[in-house]
């Protein structure tokens, strides 16, 4: 059975109709649909919760999903994660602990 989840593609060069999952302080693509996350978790105290339940990258890619189900970003079926080792090791934690994410991506 084929898995149809969207693929995350770690780097590289995003193709014109690759949505990109962007790291704040990274630079921008010049094409892509760009969504920017921060690996760090907010300010509040630990396990607080507004933020225990779900992460800032589970919160980039609920965006990006529900953008690419309403029309409102172009239809993707690729991610590219432009983030540091950081940011990399908290979207694969994010694909790895929330379910939902979990449900509609998949690393590649």
């Amino acid at each position: 059975m084929a898995d149809m989840r969207i693929q995350i593609v770690i780097g590289g060069v995003p193709a014109p109709d690759d949505a990109v999952l962007m790291e704040v302080g990274q630079t921008p693509p010049a094409q892509g649909y760009v969504v920017s996350f921060s690996a760090a978790k907010p300010g509040h105290i630990a396990g607080c919760t507004c933020c225990a339940p779900r992460g800032p990258v589970a919160a980039a890619l609920t965006a990006m999903f529900r953008a690419r189900v309403t029309g409102a970003a172009p239809f993707f079926q690729r991610v590219v994660l432009l983030a540091s080792k950081a940011g990399e090791a908290a979207v694969q934690e994010t694909l790895a602990t929330d379910t939902l994410c979990g449900a509609r991506y998949r690393l590649g």
